[in-house]
């Protein structure tokens, strides 16, 4: 049986490097499978976080808020992957996945624990930069924030020396994401 796939991919170019690695893993996981939806967040109008506490009490929407994380509440309880997509900005994602993010706790503020659901995940990324250290603040952070939510990581494309749209094609970035997704 087949795993239900999120993507919420937090480019705030459509069709830009970042988007490429998600055509290539969901390529890859609907080859093998899968089925997935991808949300492009910067099209999407998503409110940031008021840490008002007062989520969880509807189901539907769990957020006091009413924007279009409504739209992706309801993927987000039923996928069993939720795939960070982003380009890095200043050695981090981008704003508009950050954003995304905080506002998942709404759906732990439905478990009297906070307990988020448990889910595996999978982090795309596009940098110019090409090197571990440029990678590393990136990589802790994605590290320390499937520790505190007890996801569990199925693995990480990290894919550098991209900067102008285009810049990753052909680079074997792009197989390493199809390989990723067919692998789950």
């Amino acid at each position: 049986m087949g795993k239900k796939i999120i993507v919420l991919n937090g480019s705030p170019r459509a069709n830009g490097n970042t988007s490429g690695l998600v055509q290539a893993f969901m390529a890859g996981a609907e080859g093998a499978g899968h089925t997935g939806l991808v949300f492009h967040l910067q099209s999407m109008n998503i409110h940031g976080c008021l840490g008002c506490l007062g989520g969880g009490k509807n189901p539907e929407n769990p957020c006091v808020q009413q924007d279009d994380m409504a739209l992706i509440y309801p993927h987000y309880r039923q996928a069993d992957v939720v795939v960070l997509a982003s380009p890095m900005y200043y050695w981090s994602i981008t704003g508009q996945l950050k954003c995304a993010i905080d506002r998942l706790f709404a759906v732990a503020e439905m478990d009297p624990k906070y307990a988020n659901p448990k889910k595996e995940c999978v982090l795309l990324m596009a940098a110019e930069g090409d090197d571990e250290g440029n990678f590393a603040p990136v990589r802790h952070y994605y590290q320390a924030l499937l520790s505190h939510l007890k996801w569990r990581d199925r693995g990480l494309v990290y894919a550098g020396g991209n900067l102008a749209v285009g810049d990753i094609q052909g680079k074997p970035a792009l197989e390493e994401a199809r390989a990723l997704g067919a692998a789950l």
